[in-house]
């Protein structure tokens, strides 16, 4: 059966990933029971693929390549299953990297990656074509100037492009050098997203690249969603969390799913928070499905605070 042209295609680094959760982490040079294990493919690019994948959205992925050793195989076999397009590159050259997330029950994660830049530069041969005729590209800013061949070539196909840029925005030269290719942009306040920069002003200042949609996450408080007449605030209800692991690209795909499908943004803000709200409270990246998604998203509390179309643009 033939391939449907994908709607989404990520941009980005590939990497075999065990997730161990724990109920909290060992002090130092002491251990800690791991509860439970789970192997994915990371970085949040593919995440986002293989999640759209569960909800039924045709999905692909122009990666990094891999090393031509069993890691790497394993890793394109997963993908395979997932359903998520794109090739796997398999190079003898390289050594398939290996991340380690320890995510606990405070709903924290600490992880330990590889990111070469021999790896990362083989970004920079990695066949776009996968983006003619997609909806939708994204792009994470911590894999540096890489990113900046494939947002272009989305602007020339009219792609839009979904920007994860964390806390990247602080840096105003990035700030001017990504945001103004983006057309969607994922940030957080600061770098431990303990809301130390008010969220309207990093939104504010997101907006004023050119992005046309800014989203603010702030862990388990929720999230800003701005664009030039709108304006959400949405609140992250009450979870015991087991693994945040994976949590922002669950955001990421739930917004990137609405705006798929032509919501208004609120029901898409709604939705992304709903869904990574339900994704730290089991291990893993089994998803839930749309319904019950949907439903938790129509009790979640919102406000609209009227101040923050005041963009200033």
């Amino acid at each position: 059966m033939k391939d449907i042209s994908p709607v989404y295609v990520g941009f980005g680094m590939l990497t075999p990933v065990a997730i161990m959760v724990v109920e909290q982490l060992p002090e130092h040079n002491t251990g800690a029971l791991v509860k439970e294990v789970n192997e994915f493919v990371f970085d949040d690019a593919a995440i986002i693929a293989c999640l759209l994948r569960q909800w039924d959205v045709s999905s692909a992925m122009i990666g990094t390549a891999v090393g031509d050793d069993p890691r790497g195989h394993i890793l394109a076999d997963q993908l395979k299953a997932w359903g998520v397009q794109g090739e796997v590159r398999l190079s003898k050259e390289i050594r398939t990297p290996w991340e380690v997330d320890v995510s606990d029950e405070t709903g924290a994660r600490t992880y330990f990656w590889e990111r070469s830049p021999q790896i990362l530069n083989t970004l920079d041969g990695a066949d776009l074509s996968l983006l003619d005729g997609a909806r939708m590209l994204y792009v994470d800013w911590y894999d540096g100037d890489h990113i900046v061949r494939a947002m272009d070539e989305a602007l020339r196909l009219q792609v839009p492009v979904f920007l994860n840029f964390e806390h990247g925005h602080a840096d105003p030269e990035l700030l001017k050098r990504y945001g103004g290719r983006a057309t969607i942009c994922q940030a957080v306040t600061d770098a431990a997203q303990r809301g130390d920069v008010p969220p309207l002003e990093v939104a504010k200042k997101i907006l004023k690249t050119g992005v046309q949609t800014a989203l603010i996450t702030m862990a388990g408080e929720g999230c800003l969603a701005l664009n030039g007449s709108q304006a959400v605030r949405v609140h992250a209800p009450s979870v015991f969390a087991v693994d945040g692991c994976g949590a922002g690209a669950t955001f990421s795909a739930g917004f990137i799913y609405g705006e798929l499908k032509g919501w208004e943004l609120e029901k898409s803000a709604r939705f992304a928070t709903a869904a990574a709200s339900l994704k730290v409270t089991r291990p893993g990246l089994q998803m839930f499905s749309i319904n019950e998604i949907a439903a938790l998203a129509e009790k979640l509390s919102v406000e609209f605070p009227a101040t923050a179309l005041h963009t200033d643009h």
